[in-house]
């Protein structure tokens, strides 16, 4: 799943750090969720988008695999 999180922290000027400690989670999540490399919690990718005060599909973008969008 891709995401704006990187984006949208940037344009509030917040490091990871910061924004970890905004959302209660660590630097190390922040930073995976960054990378794509760990999608968030229901509860966690409400967080963020109250925060951010945005959707959470305006945050994180799901694109169905090839093979799901066939069947």
């Amino acid at each position: 799943m891709n995401n704006r999180l990187e984006e949208l922290r940037k344009e509030r000027k917040l490091s990871q750090e910061d924004l970890a400690l905004i959302l209660e989670v660590s630097r190390q999540t922040i930073n995976s969720l960054e990378k794509g490399r760990y999608n968030p919690s229901i509860l966690l990718a409400f967080k963020i988008s109250r925060y951010f005060e945005k959707t959470i599909e305006d945050i994180f973008i799901y694109e169905e695999e090839e093979h799901a969008k066939e069947m």
